[in-house]
């Protein structure tokens, strides 16, 4: 599709007025033959079949039916449309397509990843088809032969055909295979202004933001000129080519959300004196630091070293494949909500549309993109393959040209590890596809944005994780203990901590077919869930779950987000090697237990919690070192002094503060800073029970970062020298409900340590949970309605330990 910008144009999105036909593979060859009731079930485009079906009751995505073997036909009339010529936008079709004017076939199209602009003339009369050709006879057609086969995918086919993996991967995801219009079908009516090849670039150079733009203008204006920031300039022409810049001196960069403001620019086109919007962008520079060994990778923002941390994109519905800004929206607000500075679109997905990328742009919220290419050996030989991948990533790039968001390029998910694994030479597996193709595109496109050629990749295997990029799951999936996730001298992981993670409305009623698990392997993740609840609370998994039910889901619920919030306690401390990392995954695809820390109707789990609280700017961790005590590390990312006090006590039985220490202190911006636990205390004191002289004096640590008055806690964090178990209390949890402009606040407070303290509260969502409650403090936690005219708050809390819940 060439790159045109009609400016001014008169566009109408086709969302309605859709009908829909499934038939056998091709029992009609052109639109006149298809029977009357090809119009009885209506669709919405953009859709797919699958969300069009489950609409009107024919299909449950629960127990899907395969789409893949039936061509599937979409009509819609022309006739309330005025004459005249007009483009007819198709942004997106899956897979195999024909579009008709009435009976004349005006596009083949079979890529999903690419966009297509066609002239066509109304006549005010008329109808659009297109049909979907069954994809099933086009995946079993033979091609380049594979030099290894992915156990992942279900249909080795799909490495042929540009589409997503999405559907085909049994264990991971719903075979649910895409299959519409999935993304919008508009009509432009042009008028007098059109910009070809339009190029926008935005940069922050020192201070100063840095705007470029040129195109090639059809039109006849006499005065175009750039406006941004309060600044404009002139264009000068030359061959053709319209060209302007602007330089905005003390530009508010544009920062992830968790380091400083998202700050964003109108960049506006003046033609003749008439405003005609471009983009809306932010100034950053970005880069990576490999380090002086060419092994490390560190994201550098505006100069400043970001610990990135986030998850693995999904699907905003993996039925309809939506990519409305309102699809988008309470997803990535949750992601923010927790912390997350960093989303990665793996390649097994979709491209996600413009809407994504302003929406991460105005929350802050970094996105690792990978290009659509997953575990397969690809066939870059062949001529039709390439056009299509150079087609496709030119789209989307230009699409996403000056969103400051996109931080990373990757040229796909486990393809070199897939090689690797299975033994094969790294000729083989390391091969043009990312190394040249992908690389040359990105270089020539997006030249500023650092390139990855694979995810994982870098170390002497593609999957070891001490350099480069890794996917690692030595905490997880290998079900190593957590001290591994030091020992793995982890770079930045672009994948980990996997775990089938349950909701608080989870109840294991689905079995294991609920649950997530690799293609192959004889163990599932309720399997790796297991033997860290094992590890850490020191129990038989299958024995409590046959024995005390209702004590094995509430252990369940909890141990996933404490093995994430210790895994990222490692990972964040001043020492650490680790300098980003995303958990797989963001969101489930499906009902139960699955990968996301969001269930797939929005609602976060406590794992997504967990998250939130390893991922403060403002925080405070504690390390056990052995026999070098228990440390305590104070983080502050933010670009402000931060003036806290530091709290350490150590509880008998969860009670009894033994010993306690406290200091004033000012976190200098973008700093972290150590302190020996024993520091606090001004004498020797066993903290971590690493020289066990005598019998234990405490069975748990807290340390708090308080306001410097003492007034509101901004960070927490909790050491069991003698393990969770020793730990686990039956306390008095006591709360009190107020009412502020601010909404419905909890006040609670305990008379002894409660582990994993849960709310429940029907019709909203709390501000934190799952969460440790130590005594002598009152914790404040705010209520927020899901629903315009909730109820009344009303619910119950309880700790792991409680024998009786805490009414409110």
């Amino acid at each position: 599709m060439s790159a045109k910008h009609y400016l001014g144009a008169e566009t109408l999105r086709l969302d309605g007025g859709w009908s829909l036909l499934v038939c056998e593979p091709d029992a009609y060859a052109l639109p006149s033959a298809l029977p009357a009731e090809a119009g009885s079930i209506p669709a919405l485009v953009p859709g797919t079949a699958a969300s069009a079906l489950q609409a009107a009751g024919l299909f449950d995505r629960d127990a899907p039916v395969p789409l893949i073997d039936k061509d599937i036909w979409y009509e819609r009339s022309l006739s309330d449309e005025t004459p005249g010529p007009a483009i007819l936008r198709l942004e997106g079709l899956a897979t195999i397509a024909e579009i008709f004017l009435d009976d004349a076939l005006i596009l083949s199209s079979d890529s999903m990843f690419e966009a297509h602009d066609i002239p066509v003339a109304l006549t005010g009369s008329g109808t659009l088809s297109i049909c979907f050709r069954a994809l099933k006879p086009h995946l079993e057609r033979s091609g380049p032969r594979a030099r290894w086969r992915p156990r992942l995918m279900n249909n080795q086919g799909i490495r042929l055909i540009r589409m997503t993996a999405l559907g085909f991967m049994p264990g991971w995801a719903p075979e649910i295979q895409a299959g519409g219009p999935w993304r919008p079908i508009t009509l432009i009516r042009p008028r007098k202004h059109t910009l070809c090849d339009l190029s926008l670039s935005a940069h922050l150079e020192g201070g100063t933001g840095r705007l470029a733009v040129r195109f090639a203008y059809e039109g006849s204006a006499s005065s175009l000129r750039l406006a941004c920031g309060g600044i404009e300039a002139g264009f000068s022409a030359s061959d053709g080519i319209h060209s302007a810049e602007l330089r905005l001196p003390d530009v508010k960069p544009w920062w992830p959300h968790t380091h400083g403001a998202p700050d964003l620019y109108e960049v506006t086109l003046r033609v003749d004196g008439e405003d005609f919007p471009l983009a809306r962008t932010g100034f950053r520079s970005l880069s990576v630091d490999r380090g002086a060994d060419g092994n490390d990778f560190a994201v550098i923002v505006n100069g400043e070293k970001i610990f990135c941390r986030g998850a693995v994109w999904t699907s905003a519905d993996i039925a309809g494949l939506p990519g409305d800004r309102a699809d988008y929206k309470p997803w990535l607000e949750l992601a923010k909500d927790a912390g997350m500075n960093m989303i990665r679109v793996p390649g097994i997905g979709v491209y996600e549309s413009p809407d994504f990328f302003a929406l991460c742009d105005e929350l802050g919220i970094m996105v690792w993109q990978d290009f659509m290419f997953a575990n397969f050996d690809y066939p870059v030989a062949d001529p039709g393959f390439v056009i299509h991948v150079k087609s496709e990533v030119a789209q989307f790039l230009q699409k996403t040209q000056v969103s400051p968001s996109l931080a990373i390029l990757c040229g796909g998910s486990e393809i070199y590890q897939q090689g690797a694994m299975l033994g094969l030479p790294e000729g083989i597996w390391k091969g043009p596809l990312c190394e040249e193709l992908l690389r040359g595109l990105a270089q020539e496109h997006r030249p500023d944005l650092p390139y990855v050629a694979n995810s994982p990749s870098g170390g002497h295997l593609p999957f070891y994780p001490n350099a480069g990029v890794a996917h690692y799951y030595g905490v997880g999936g290998y079900m190593r203990s957590l001290d591994d996730a030091r020992r793995a001298n982890i770079r930045f992981a672009a994948e980990c901590l996997a775990f089938s993670n349950l909701s608080d409305a989870d109840t294991l009623a689905g079995g294991k077919a609920s649950i997530p698990r690799d293609p192959g392997a004889d163990w599932d993740f309720e399997d790796v869930r297991d033997h860290y609840l094992r590890e850490l609370y020191g129990v038989d998994p299958s024995h409590l779950r046959n024995t005390d039910f209702k004590r094995y889901l509430a252990l369940s619920r909890a141990v996933t987000g404490e093995v994430m919030e210790a895994t990222f306690a490692e990972w964040r401390r001043p020492g650490s090697t680790c300098n980003g990392a995303l958990t797989f995954t963001f969101q489930d695809v499906m009902p139960g237990p699955g990968w996301g820390v969001v269930d797939v109707d929005g609602r976060p789990k406590p794992a997504w919690y967990a998250l939130k609280r390893a991922f403060r700017p403002l925080q405070v961790v504690l390390a056990d070192e052995g026999t070098n005590g228990l440390d305590i590390h104070l983080l502050n990312e933010t670009s402000e002094a931060v003036p806290v006090r530091l709290e350490l006590v150590c509880l008998r039985q969860g009670r009894m503060p033994v010993v306690s220490g406290q200091r004033d202190l000012v976190l200098a911006p973008r700093s972290s800073e150590s302190i020996a636990s024993v520091e606090l205390f001004g004498a020797f004191f066993d903290t971590n029970y690493a020289y066990r002289f005598g019998p234990p004096s405490h069975d748990v640590t807290v340390a708090r970062l308080m306001s410097a008055d003492g007034g509101s806690i901004l960070a927490e964090a909790f050491h069991f020298p003698l393990g969770r178990t020793q730990a686990t209390h039956d306390p008095n949890i006591r709360v009190m409900r107020r009412e502020s402009e601010d909404g419905t606040w909890l006040e609670l407070s305990t008379d002894v340590f409660a582990q994993s303290v849960s709310i429940d509260c029907p019709g909203y969502r709390p501000s934190d949970n799952s969460f440790h409650l130590a005594p002598g403090i009152t914790k404040m936690i705010c209520l927020a309605p899901l629903t315009g005219t909730p109820p009344r708050p009303a619910g119950s809390i309880r700790a792991i330990g409680s024998k009786q819940p805490a009414a409110f």
